[in-house]
């Protein structure tokens, strides 16, 4: 199913994630890229936390990262996440990362794998899940 469902967050970047350049080190980007699906699924009525109490995990199987230029001490970023497509058992997100004066400076893509929690097993998309999802149904 491909899907548009769009959020936005500011992220600052502090000291402590920054290398000796003052740029910030390319590993934290992947936990922005996380603070970005949270909030967009949240935006959607999905929340982390209630997934892992019904014993669903979301694990990232793919990260693709493509840095254009780099995120520096105090910057504030713009991050924007959307949520493009979904399968039965997948999610995948693209995401926009701008910079203090509006410049695109990174772009990221994940694919994330529904699983259950005690079997370690890729399992089928919940159905609350595909059924709220189905309000951001797109034709392609």
């Amino acid at each position: 199913m491909n899907l548009f469902l769009s959020h936005k967050i500011e992220i600052r970047v502090r000291y402590s994630e920054t290398d000796k350049m003052g740029f910030c080190y390319h590993g934290n980007y992947a936990a922005y890229f996380e603070m970005g699906r949270v909030e967009t699924l949240r935006h959607a009525g999905i929340v982390y936390r209630a997934l892992e109490e019904n014993g669903i995990m979301l694990p990232v199987v793919s990260l693709e990262t493509q840095f254009k230029s780099p995120a520096k001490y105090d910057d504030l970023l713009l991050l924007e996440t959307k949520l493009v497509h979904a399968s039965n058992c997948t999610l995948v997100f693209n995401y926009s990362l701008y910079g203090p004066t509006q410049e695109l400076i990174t772009t990221a893509k994940t694919t994330l794998v529904f699983v259950n929690a005690n079997t370690n097993k890729a399992t089928r998309i919940p159905e609350y899940i595909f059924n709220l999802l189905k309000n951001y149904e797109v034709e392609q």
